[in-house]
């Protein structure tokens, strides 16, 4: 069974908004879409370029900052070139009003 990690409440994390979270050596990237939340390696895997500094596109999109790769924020996915290897997701959940994520392997 997964561990999860304590990241956020709620209501620092609305609608269209991302948040950086730092767990070990680990940096991941929390974006809410709508009201749904997903979590993703902050690293575009062209350069390492951080994600969630990245503009969120129509539809569930984060474009990387440094040269426009794209990524599924849901599956983490690369979309476009440079970037063409996926970054890892995680596992999210809400217990009450705090954000949870499944803690990195």
């Amino acid at each position: 069974m997964a561990e999860y990690i304590h990241v956020a409440k709620l209501a620092e994390l609305p609608p269209g908004s991302s948040k950086l979270v730092e767990y070990g050596l680990y940096r991941i990237a929390i974006f809410n879409l709508d009201g749904e939340l997903y979590a993703l390696e902050d690293m575009c895997t062209h350069d390492g370029g951080p994600l969630v500094d990245g503009r969120i596109l129509e539809g569930c999109q984060v474009e990387c900052p440094r040269h426009g790769a794209r990524f599924d924020i849901k599956t983490g996915n690369a979309l476009c070139m440079p970037a063409f290897m996926p970054t890892p997701t995680y596992e999210v959940k809400i217990e009450g009003d705090d954000i949870m994520v499944a803690a990195p392997q």
